[in-house]
């Protein structure tokens, strides 16, 4: 789950972590208010949209303004706007609301973060002496200049670690104190709320001297949401993909993906599986759908009416192998389904397991048109073929 920058930063200061000051609006009249605060007399403060998504500076979602009158000129320009940005696709994301913050003097950037690191079961620091804008394209270009320090989550963040982190982010004296400071809240921060990354960018040096917050991103393990009420309260649905959310409500692991053949499989590993003989066969698949290895009926046709709202699904492709999850229950959800919903685009079902009998009955007598597979291959095969067919 990812939340926006107002509120990661809301977060990091009640961890104690110092952050520029600033104000959320969702009109410009706000914004006007709020900058009257930060900007004017010669200070100026900065407009930034609050989207789920990086490179919102390039995408003209950042923007400075030298007086109130100025910040509601680009607020009124800026809310209700789409922004399109390397992370947003091609559907961009529309701006509801904007922060508006204090402009912030500026010695030095840099890159902080620490997130997941799986291959060694642990945790990892990861900083740079190069932050900003420009952090992407120095990770591709020069990799040496990102340094990468392991965390224990066991034992916790040690001194050490804030030592080699300020060595390679050339920083001694009263802002390695400050450092090292942040860095023991963010472990913290990361550990407490279930994170999947804590991230700060930039991390500045101003001309006072010390080290600030100027942007910020923390981003939630989705499995450990049920511990955490007070971060499901700061979710934005109107950031996320609707069929994502809808299958988040259903209890059903969804992804959307950017293919035409709609997939509903039961279990992770068959799923992903499946797409990739859907693109060996020469097709692509539209959606990563798991109804999961005790789905009802419901499940299914909760899972069917996400994948039919996908108006790029030219075929769907059920593939399942029934083992704790019956091929009855399976056809039965589709018919269902499929019957409610009116079945618009060729259906392709491949069942295999516990109760296939029954389940290729209920099909057979549904009267739905329904393209039966042998064998997996065999049904990713017609799947791409009527997709292709459809397409036509």
């Amino acid at each position: 789950m990812k939340i926006h920058e107002y509120q990661a930063k809301q977060l990091l200061a009640q961890y104690s972590v110092p952050v520029a000051p600033g104000k959320v609006c969702t009109t410009p009249e706000e914004v006007r208010l709020s900058a009257s605060e930060f900007c004017g007399g010669g200070n100026k403060c900065v407009v930034k949209a609050q989207i789920h998504s990086g490179g919102r500076g390039k995408a003209g979602g950042v923007k400075l303004a030298a007086s109130p009158q100025q910040a509601f000129e680009i607020a009124t320009s800026m809310l209700g706007s789409t922004l399109y940005t390397h992370q947003t696709g091609p559907e961009g994301r529309v701006v509801h609301k904007v922060l508006v913050t204090t402009a912030v003097s500026v010695r030095r950037e840099f890159y902080l973060s620490i997130t997941a690191d799986n291959e060694n079961a642990a945790l990892v620091i990861v900083a740079s002496a190069d932050g900003g804008t420009e952090i992407e394209e120095t990770a591709k270009t020069h990799p040496e200049r990102i340094v990468q320090i392991p965390l224990s989550p066991v034992m916790g963040f040690k001194r050490y670690q804030a030592i080699r982190t300020a060595r390679a982010l050339g920083l001694a004296g009263p802002l390695e104190k400050e450092l090292t400071s942040i860095l023991s809240a963010l472990s913290r921060l990361y550990v407490d709320k279930d994170c999947s990354l804590v991230e700060i960018n930039p991390l500045v040096e101003t001309d006072e001297g010390h080290l600030l917050c100027l942007d910020a991103k923390v981003n939630f393990d989705d499995n450990a949401l049920f511990r955490h009420p007070e971060i499901v309260a700061l979710r934005d649905v109107d950031e996320e993909d609707p069929r994502e959310y809808r299958a988040s409500q259903s209890d059903l692991s969804y992804v959307s993906l950017d293919g035409d053949i709609g997939c509903l499989v039961n279990g992770a590993g068959l799923a992903m599986a499946t797409m990739d003989i859907i693109k060996g066969f020469g097709g692509a698949p539209a959606n990563f759908l798991d109804v999961g290895g005790s789905a009802t009926a419901e499940k299914v046709k909760a899972a069917f009416e996400i994948i039919l709202s996908d108006t790029r699904v030219k075929a769907i492709f059920v593939n399942i192998f029934g083992g704790i999850m019956k091929c009855d229950i399976i056809a039965a959800g589709v018919v269902s389904a499929a019957s409610e919903l009116g079945l618009n685009v060729p259906l392709v079902v491949r069942l295999e397991g516990t109760n296939v009998d029954e389940g290729r009955r209920i099909l057979s007598e549904s009267g739905l048109n329904v393209i039966e597979a042998s064998d997996m291959a065999d049904g990713a095969r017609k799947a791409v073929r009527a997709a292709k067919e459809a397409r036509a």
